[in-house]
């Protein structure tokens, strides 16, 4: 069964990438917005990724994650073809130099070429700002974000609740 209105492309330049991805994923779903994932590599399916760019608006996408390690071409090729918001994930892959070879090659596009760069394996945070990015436009996208948030901050409060109580009855006994 094919998902209607898919809203976010997320892709990725190989298979490897998918641990890391899958995040992204999981976000989207958290805020209940219909999303794909697929290979889509820069240097080895040129003639594919720039297919998915130049088609993707058409298709009803609104954003696009690209996660990419090593020269991480994927996020600025992509960003480059297509009118699009694109958000890189850099990941840190088995040829990678600490991972950042991945985030200069995404991080440092040129003027007029922007790509929204997370920090290093950040598919999370791919996930969530995409949804922030729908939920300006859309607003029950927007109230589970900012339920998202609401949530984040009680979870706060709880481990400030905790560490209050913990420090005070070491001292107490």
């Amino acid at each position: 069964m094919a998902i209607q209105n898919i809203k976010v492309g997320i892709v990725m330049g190989s298979d490897s990438d998918l641990p890391v991805m899958q995040a992204a994923a999981y976000m989207l779903t958290q805020f209940k917005i219909p999303f794909e994932l697929t290979i889509v590599s820069a240097h080895r399916t040129p003639l594919r990724m720039f297919e998915y760019a130049q088609k993707a608006k058409g298709r009803g996408l609104k954003i696009i994650i690209a996660g990419a390690g090593g020269a991480a071409h994927l996020p600025g090729m992509l960003a480059a073809i297509t009118p699009l918001p694109v958000i890189g994930v850099p990941i840190k892959s088995s040829n990678s130099i600490d991972g950042w070879d991945s985030i200069l090659s995404i991080l440092q596009m040129p003027n007029g070429v922007p790509v929204a760069t997370v920090a290093l394996n950040a598919a999370k945070n791919a996930g969530i700002l995409a949804a922030e990015i729908i939920g300006a436009f859309e607003p029950a996208t927007g109230t589970l974000v900012t339920q998202y948030k609401w949530q984040l901050e009680q979870e706060v409060k709880d481990k400030i609740a905790k560490v209050k109580t913990d420090y005070t009855n070491q001292f107490d006994a």
